[in-house]
C-alpha cells in the first residue's frame, strides 16, 4: 500500500516514516567531521544514513557469499596499512556542494578522518582506494621500440612499463545535487530511481531525510601519470583522456570501433606529458555500450550488419535507438566530478573529440586548451562506419560537422548530443 505525505513524497505505508538520523550528513561541508561519515552498514540499521549498500553492484556478490556461508555478515574490514600512498586533497571543489555530487570526496580518507567512529564500532567503509602500479601494454612497448616515445626510467621504464598512481572510485550520489544538475525535482528523481530499479530501494520514496544513495552500478578507475599534485597546481600542463568502457575493444581487441586505439593513444600522450614535467590523467568510466550495456550493443551490431544495404553511417545511431529506445545514456553531466576531485581547473590537451564530454567539462568550470583527435593511422578499417557517423552527427568535431543533414534517420535535435 502507498500514500503521499505532506511533503509530496510517495510513502509505502508498509514502511516506517522517517525518523531521526543518528549520524547526519551535511553535503559539501569543508570539515569532514561536520560533513559526517557515510554509513551504509547492513548489520546496524540504526546507524545507516544512506540508501543502498557499499560496493555498488558487488554488494550482490557479497549477499551470495553470506548466503553460502563463505562470509560472516558481521565481518568488518581491517583497514590497517590500507591508506593512500600519495596525498590527494582536500581541494576547494570538495566544499562546493554543486561541484561534486556523484562521489564522496573523503572516500579515500575514511580510516583517518573517521577513525574515532570506527574505533567506537561504527561500520564506516572507504568508497575510494589509491595504490601504485605499472602498466604493461604491447602497443606502448612497440611504440617505444620504434622510437616514438622514450624511456626515462621514472615514468617510462626501459622495459616499456609505465609507472602510474591508480584510483578506484565507487559511485556515491547526493540526490539533491544530482536532481539539480539534471534540472528535475528531487521527488521525481527519487520516484524514477525507485520505479526503474523495480522497487529495490524503498527508502528512495519512504526516507526523504536520507539524501545520499549508493547506486548498484560500476564506478570508475583513474590512472595518474607523474606527480598527482601537479593536477591541481595550476602551474603544470595536463593531458587527459576520459574513456568510457568498451570491453570488446579495450580488453579483447575488437576492431569495429576505435576505443582501444584511442585509449592507448591517450595513455601514450599522458605518459609523454608527465615526462615533460606535467601530468597525465586517464579516467576509465564503467559505462559499457554508451551505458546501455553489452547485450544491447551486440544486438545493435547484428541489426546494423543485417540491414538492407549493409552497415552505414547514415543509420548508425538510428539502429541503436530502435533497439534501446535511446541513442546514448551516458549523460556526461556527472563525468567532471572526478576532475574536480583532483582539483583540476584546466586541461591543456584533451584526447577526445566528443562534444558531449567537452561541453560537460566546460559547463562545470574546467578550461580546455587543445582537443587531440585519434591519429588516422590508428583507426581500424572496420571502424570507419563509426567514425563517419560521429563526424556527420557533429559528435567528433570541435566545431561540429557541416554536413549533419547527410545523417538520415536521426532527428535534428539529437545531433548535437553525439
Amino acid at each position: 500500500m502507498s500514500g503521499v505525505n505532506r511533503q509530496g513524497h510517495i510513502r509505502l505505508t508498509s514502511h516506517p516514516e522517517p525518523g531521526e538520523v543518528r549520524f547526519p550528513v551535511t553535503w559539501g561541508a569543508a570539515d569532514p567531521a561536520r560533513r559526517g561519515a557515510l554509513i551504509g552498514t547492513v548489520t546496524r540499521p540504526a546507524d545507516r544514513n544512506v540508501i543502498g549498500a557499499v560496493g555498488g553492484a558487488y554488494s550482490l556478490y557479497r549477499a551470495l557469499a553470506v548466503s553460502s556461508g563463505a562470509l560472516n555478515p558481521l565481518a568488518r574490514p581491517d583497514l590497517r596499512n590500507t591508506h593512500p600512498p600519495v596525498a590527494i586533497g582536500p581541494h576547494p571543489q570538495w566544499s562546493d556542494p554543486g561541484r561534486i555530487v556523484s562521489l564522496d570526496p573523503w572516500g579515500h580518507l575514511v580510516a583517518e578522518v573517521f577513525a574515532r567512529g570506527i574505533g567506537e564500532g561504527v561500520d564506516i567503509r572507504p568508497t575510494i582506494a589509491i595504490t601504485k602500479a605499472r602498466l604493461t601494454l604491447p602497443e606502448i612497448q612497440a611504440r617505444l621500440a620504434a622510437g616514438h616515445i622514450k624511456a626515462d626510467g621514472e615514468i617510462m621504464k626501459k622495459t616499456g612499463e609505465i609507472a602510474v598512481t591508480k584510483i578506484a572510485v565507487d559511485p556515491v550520489w547526493h540526490l539533491p545535487g544530482i536532481a539539480e544538475r539534471f534540472g528535475t525535482p528531487e521527488t521525481n528523481l527519487r520516484r524514477q530511481l525507485f520505479e526503474q530499479t523495480g522497487g529495490m530501494f524503498p527508502e528512495l520514496v519512504t526516507r526523504p531525510d536520507l539524501s545520499v544513495f549508493f547506486p548498484p552500478i560500476g564506478g570508475l578507475t583513474a590512472y595518474v601519470f607523474g606527480d598527482v599534485s601537479r593536477l591541481s597546481s595550476g602551474r603544470h600542463r595536463i593531458a587527459c583522456r576520459v574513456h568510457d568502457e568498451c570491453n570488446g575493444s579495450d580488453v579483447f581487441g575488437s576492431d569495429i570501433c576505435t576505443c582501444r586505439p584511442y585509449l592507448i593513444h591517450g595513455i601514450e600522450e599522458c605518459a609523454r606529458e608527465a615526462q615533460n614535467g606535467g601530468a597525465g590523467l586517464i579516467v576509465y568510466n564503467r559505462k559499457e555500450g554508451r551505458a546501455l550495456g553489452e547485450v544491447t550493443k551486440f544486438l545493435v551490431y547484428n541489426a546494423r550488419k543485417r540491414q538492407e544495404g549493409g552497415d552505414s553511417a547514415a543509420t548508425y545511431f538510428e539502429r541503436t535507438e530502435c533497439v534501446a529506445g535511446v541513442q546514448d545514456a551516458r549523460f556526461q553531466q556527472l563525468m567532471p566530478d572526478i576532475l574536480h576531485w583532483f582539483g583540476i581547473r584546466r586541461i591543456d590537451r584533451l584526447m577526445s573529440m566528443s562534444n558531449m564530454k567537452y561541453d560537460a567539462m566546460v559547463a562545470s568550470g574546467i578550461e580546455i586548451g587543445e582537443r587531440v583527435p585519434i591519429p588516422a593511422e590508428l583507426v581500424p578499417d572496420d571502424a570507419s562506419v563509426e567514425m563517419e557517423a560521429k563526424k556527420a552527427a557533429g559528435y567528433y568535431a570541435p566545431e561540429g560537422a557541416k554536413d549533419k543533414a547527410t545523417l538520415k534517420g536521426v532527428k535534428g535535435r539529437d545531433l548535437d548530443r553525439f
